[in-house]
């Protein structure tokens, strides 16, 4: 990815956001893409919504080091702006290939371009969220289970939404606690 120069978005971006956290969690954590900080950091979710998704997450008792966090596209578009489709095409193969690497056993997805990105759909955000959905990833022999959620930084400019967020957060908790009984 770092050799790749069929995105325009790596000409105007600083650093190569691609991970952070740990590969073998089995929770990987997928975000829209990099802001300000993130591309100044070379590192997903150190800007505001990063910490606020750490105290979302800390509030169910995980650990951003204990899971990993990645973007659908791994250079900040310029202003912040929202990546375009064709951005998002030639990045999406990167993202898909890095899951099928990494062998999750879950995936959150963060925001509606992550969860369109990941399955494909164009339903709305906030008709997917709230439910564990089959993600089907190239080169896995297995769906895997995808819960996507709002993201944090809507969550800054929507405080409404936050208690749709703890559901789903609650959700993850027993969804993850409950996979624990069944190994």
């Amino acid at each position: 990815l770092a050799a790749f120069d069929g995105c325009p978005l790596k000409a105007t971006a600083t650093n190569l956001v691609f991970s952070d956290g740990n590969p073998d969690a089995g929770l990987m954590l997928v975000g829209e893409g990099p802001g300000a900080e993130e591309d100044r950091a070379g590192l997903p979710f150190v800007g505001p919504s990063g910490q606020f998704l750490d105290r979302m997450l800390a509030s169910i008792g995980l650990d951003r080091t204990k899971y990993l966090i990645t973007n659908l596209i791994p250079w900040r578009p310029p202003g912040n702006r929202n990546p375009t489709d064709n951005e998002v095409l030639v990045c999406l193969p990167f993202l898909l290939r890095h899951i099928a690497l990494v062998r999750p056993r879950r995936l959150v997805l963060l925001g509606a371009l992550a969860t369109r990105g990941v399955t494909g759909t164009n339903t709305g955000i906030t008709r997917m969220r709230g439910r564990w959905l089959d993600a089907a990833i190239p080169g896995l022999e297995r769906p895997v289970p995808a819960l996507p959620m709002l993201h944090p930084a809507y969550l800054l400019r929507t405080p409404g939404a936050k208690r749709d967020a703890w559901a789903d957060l609650v959700l993850l908790r027993r969804t993850l606690d409950a996979d624990v009984k069944k190994s």
